[in-house]
């Protein structure tokens, strides 16, 4: 049994989802709002969209900051590492939780990912069902359990 802790200042938690496949796309959103979280998602479909997200450059620079970013790394324009690298480096993007969501499955890619600093390291299944089950376990820890460094 979950209880849903409020959103910091009753706002719903900002996460960016980082993802070109519209597919996972939609499984994420419809995830999310099946289980009742409170999310404004925010997706770009690229690398280096993301770091002008995050930094609030061009067409975002009224976009908030989230306080979880959700990292495919097969990207085009800038690899999902690149952007990864990018964040953690950047003294006001680093606290960032960056949770590395990829069909990358190699021993190779999990160790880069942590060594590049993310926070977490997932393989997405290809069975719909499970995409789910494994959008609604990120929800239930990184938006119900943990303390986010933006709260």
């Amino acid at each position: 049994m979950s209880s849903k802790r409020p959103s910091p200042g009753n706002r719903p938690i900002d996460v960016l989802l980082v993802e070109d496949n519209p597919g996972d796309v939609r499984l994420t959103a419809e995830a999310l709002r099946e289980s009742g979280a409170d999310v404004c998602l925010h997706v770009v479909d690229d690398g280096e969209k993301a770091l002008e997200f995050l930094r609030r450059l061009g067409a975002y620079r009224d976009a908030p900051r989230p306080q979880v970013v959700l990292l495919d790394l097969n990207l085009p324009r800038m690899h999902g590492r690149a952007v990864l690298d990018s964040v953690k480096t950047d003294p006001l993007l680093r606290r960032i939780p960056v949770i590395v969501v990829t069909g990358e499955r190699s021993r190779e890619q999990v160790l880069a990912s942590y060594e590049h600093h993310a926070n977490a390291f997932v393989s997405k299944p290809t069975d719909s069902t499970e995409f789910m089950s494994m959008v609604k376990t990120f929800e239930e820890f990184w938006l119900n359990s943990a303390v986010l460094p933006g709260e």
